[in-house]
């Protein structure tokens, strides 16, 4: 993703700052995600592995990232309070 980008965005409920997912943090919720039980705060599952994520600057709250267009929308975010050991 463009640098310029993520220095703009900012999580659209709460305002703070978003940053890339690193490549470890990121196996760590794909290998959630595929364990089953991870869910978007609209309660729907994440099915589906992510390529790519941001998360903000506080560590509560993950937005996918699909083909290099970041999905910033609400009731899209994945909650990191339901992740162990992240």
């Amino acid at each position: 993703m463009d640098r310029k980008l993520i220095d703009i965005l900012c999580c659209p409920v709460s305002k703070v700052p978003v940053r890339p997912l690193d490549d470890g943090r990121l196996a760590k919720l794909n290998q959630a995600i595929e364990s089953g039980g991870v869910e978007y705060v609209n309660h729907d599952p994440v099915s589906d592995p992510l390529d790519e994520a941001l998360i903000t600057e506080d560590d509560k709250v993950i937005y996918r990232v699909d083909d290099s267009i970041p999905v910033m929308l609400a009731d899209q975010g994945i909650a990191t309070v339901q992740l162990k050991e992240f």
